[in-house]
């Protein structure tokens, strides 16, 4: 009888350690849980509330010296989306980094820019990284458009998918962090490439989803 309350009893405890590390995984596991949202609020806005990303640096990714460079004037009322069609998305930024010194390189040496179109561009990881940037006049839309938009490209080809979540939140906090600094007029208007130029830019499935953000605008238009 003694040999069998012993069992019961070991069986009782090892039951009750059981139960204690199963409790104590749970709590650690909330913890994680709010310390991942923390991370995530802290990341995405400062403490007087402005948007928060990195956007890196032109020095950064390795920019080449632009041939020269147009100022245009701040707050700018226009955001036109696109997609760079080729290479297909990148999903660090050491490869983020090199597609966009190939599309430097390409604008520059190919297209005869001035220096990559862009204003910005997106990766597949969510990291922005600074074309020509705010307050500089782009070569992505043709026109009158180019001095009074920022030209934002999504890393990618988005005709048959669409780019990961992480870069449409990037592109979005880009978006925003563009009126909180004043380069982006706060009743902007949103068009995707296509509506500007006679363009598939930027891809079937992404122009849809695109639609339904804020400020986005219908109509085809061939002039400010």
């Amino acid at each position: 009888m003694d040999v069998e309350n012993e069992k019961r009893e070991t069986a009782e405890r090892h039951k009750r350690q059981v139960t204690r590390y199963v409790l104590v995984a749970a709590v650690v596991s909330v913890f994680l849980v709010m310390g991942a949202v923390l991370v995530v609020y802290f990341v995405t806005t400062t403490a007087n509330g402005e948007s928060q990303i990195a956007i890196i640096s032109r020095a950064e990714w390795g920019a080449r010296p632009p041939k020269s460079r147009a100022n245009m004037t701040s707050p700018v009322p226009y955001v036109i989306i696109h997609h760079s069609y080729e290479p297909d998305m990148c999903y660090n930024r050491s490869q983020c980094e090199e597609y966009v010194r190939g599309f430097q390189n390409f604008h520059m040496d190919t297209r005869g820019w001035d220096d990559i179109g862009y204003n910005f561009l997106v990766g597949g990881n969510g990291g922005v990284f600074e074309g020509r940037g705010w307050d500089v006049k782009g070569a992505h839309a043709g026109g009158d458009w180019n001095g009074r938009s920022i030209g934002i490209c999504f890393i990618g080809n988005f005709t048959d998918k669409l780019p990961p979540e992480e870069a449409i939140t990037a592109g979005k906090m880009l978006i925003q962090l563009s009126i909180e600094r004043n380069k982006l007029m706060a009743n902007y208007t949103l068009y995707g490439h296509r509506q500007v130029l006679p363009r598939t830019c930027p891809g079937n499935e992404f122009y849809k989803l695109i639609t339904e953000w804020k400020n986005w605008k219908p109509g085809n238009y061939t002039t400010t």
